[in-house]
């Protein structure tokens, strides 16, 4: 006669069947936390939402060892290809990832994969799917009285999902897109919805970029183009920093020594000019990018979807474009810088991590620097798009370049020990930037070019810099200087210098705004066009200073004049 006496519930069974569905997200999130590559977010979103598998265990106990086994393949399937990119790339799985297989063709896949396929990472996954298989094989069923089961069950689930959805549906009254937007970024470190996460996202931004690239081409092209350089063979290089003020800078005078190699380069190379007095006109990169690469600026802000871009201009003349990007690409917070990036005619994303917040070091832009330098066009227009000092400070340089750790005179009084953390963070982030861009205008100067370099940062940021010393990173409703005092240069090479003259001892405290860039570029590219506006290049003889409106250009009284700005406190609205 059959038993039907009720089974007992173990807490032995339960811990072995929670380690098994936490193992497959958890061990790559714990590399990441244990190596310093990202924070803590991952490892506790990781561990909460693979929780939510013990929901159908606890409903069919009977079947719940056909529900793991089941589960744990796709799981394991998931997370191995997560770890083996990791192992790889030192980065995680994201949407950019898809965006670059997709972009490419089956023989670039093989020739990744035989490149990339050895003998350590065999190890490590063929370890890997042991311990599974092993946590698999301590696996026993479950079993919660009724209604016990149904109770845990739904506390779990609201709690990691109930409880977010109600919020979002009642409360922030948010459209279907935005929760499922909100529900991926929740759970996208827990297997295997980083995969299916980073496939949303993609086919999101996917459409998103495909309607803004099909508007750009139908653009006009600008009318009048002329072309004062000729045929001759040249390459102009353009690097956008991020995140970096001037006044960090030991280059602008600071007390600390950031940028030794930039000093050293200014004392000894008199091609290179450093201009005093040039602000962005936006503290965010997609907005002040939107002005920077274009013809929109504050007073004209969607000048950008109806007239060419600095892309496009360049193409139109005849040049081959390049894109070099250290910056996030398919999220949808960039698309934008996407969509300019793909108006080149090549391409490079280097970076693919899921957030910002991870390790990534700009060096990883001077392969693919080198590699467009000795492309065979003739006429040649590369842009460099770094990560900068973006925050999180502390991981944008190696330990080598942590100079950086006390307080010393430098730093403003009063600090408790996260901003002093942060404080020099930020400088070593500088020191580190200081290298990279020095071995930029390096490799330029190697290939004995015939053309410039121009480098300057999107925008700055406050980093306890402005009285009382309690304000770090950027707010348009709230601006500092800091904010908006970006470094900006130029090194020209001798060829060029030689064939078009010109002196810029006079010019360098002109003060100037980033929203007019697309003329001074225009006017050391020797363009001229229906809408060049020479009073605009900061390098020309009929520069005219004019009002440097900062602020939101689509809120009502969101312009301020950044001159009227006192060194400290607040300023008063008015445009």
């Amino acid at each position: 006669m059959l038993s039907t006496l009720p089974v007992a519930f173990s807490w032995v069974s339960l811990g072995w069947m929670l380690v098994f569905f936490w193992y497959f997200s958890t061990v790559l999130q714990l590399v990441i936390l244990i190596s310093g590559h990202s924070g803590t977010n991952g490892l506790r979103d990781s561990l909460l939402f693979s929780s939510l598998w013990l929901i159908p265990a606890f409903l069919f106990p009977g079947y719940s060892m056909v529900i793991a086994t089941v589960v744990g393949i796709i799981l394991w399937a998931a997370s191995l290809c997560s770890l083996a990119y990791y192992v790889i790339y030192r980065q995680e799985f994201s949407q950019s990832v898809l965006f670059t297989l997709f972009e490419s063709n089956a023989a670039e896949a093989r020739e990744y994969a035989s490149q990339y396929f050895s003998a350590r990472l065999a190890i490590v996954l063929v370890l890997y799917t042991a311990v599974g298989v092993f946590l698999w094989s301590r696996l026993q069923p479950v079993y919660l009285p009724v209604p016990w089961r149904y109770l845990v069950a739904f506390a779990i689930f609201y709690a990691l999902l109930g409880h977010m959805l109600l919020r979002d549906i009642l409360v922030r009254r948010r459209k279907a897109a935005r929760i499922i937007a909100h529900i991926m970024s929740r759970i996208e470190p827990a297997a295997p919805w980083q995969m299916v996460s980073a496939y949303y996202q993609y086919r999101c931004q996917l459409g998103s970029l495909q309607g803004l690239m099909q508007e750009n081409n139908q653009l006009p092209p600008l009318e009048g183009l002329k072309d004062r350089t000729g045929e001759e063979p040249r390459t102009l290089v353009l690097v956008l920093g991020e995140s970096t003020q001037r006044g960090r800078m030991s280059l602008y005078g600071y007390g600390r020594e950031t940028t030794p190699l930039l000093d050293a380069l200014r004392n000894t190379d008199p091609r290179l000019t450093v201009f005093n007095d040039v602000v962005s006109s936006r503290p965010y990169t997609i907005e002040i990018m939107q002005q920077i690469l274009t013809f929109a600026d504050e007073l004209n802000p969607d000048l950008y979807l109806t007239r060419p871009s600095l892309m496009n201009m360049m193409k139109q003349a005849g040049y081959k474009t390049f894109w070099i990007t250290n910056q996030q690409t398919m999220t949808k917070r960039n698309t934008m810088l996407t969509v300019f990036s793909r108006q080149t005619d090549k391409q490079y994303y280097m970076n693919n991590q899921r957030t910002q917040s991870a390790r990534q070091y700009d060096d990883v832009v001077f392969a693919p620097f080198q590699e467009a330098l000795e492309d065979s066009a003739e006429k040649k227009l590369i842009i460099v798009h770094l990560l900068g000092t973006h925050i999180n400070y502390k991981y944008r340089f190696p330990e080598s370049y942590a100079k950086f750790s006390g307080a010393d005179g430098v730093v403003p009084p009063g600090l408790n020990s996260q901003q002093l953390a942060s404080y020099n963070d930020y400088d070593n982030a500088n020191l580190y930037n200081d290298y990279v861009v020095a071995t930029l205008i390096d490799q330029y100067k190697a290939t004995d070019p015939h053309g410039f370099l121009v480098f300057f940062s999107d925008h700055g940021e406050e980093v306890y810099d402005t009285p009382p010393h309690n304000i770090q990173g950027r707010n348009e409703g709230a601006p500092t200087r800091a904010m908006y005092t970006v470094p900006y240069f130029h090194w020209v090479s001798s060829s060029w210098q030689q064939r078009y003259p010109q002196d810029y001892t006079g010019m360098t405290d002109r003060p100037y705004s980033l929203s007019q860039f697309i003329h001074t570029w225009s006017d050391m590219a020797g363009l001229s066009y229906q809408g060049w506006e020479a009073h605009n290049s900061l390098v020309n003889g009929d520069f005219r200073a004019q009002t440097r409106w900062i602020g939101d250009p689509y809120q009502k009284n969101g312009l301020w004049d950044f001159d009227r700005r006192p060194p400290e406190g607040a300023a008063t609205s008015g445009k």
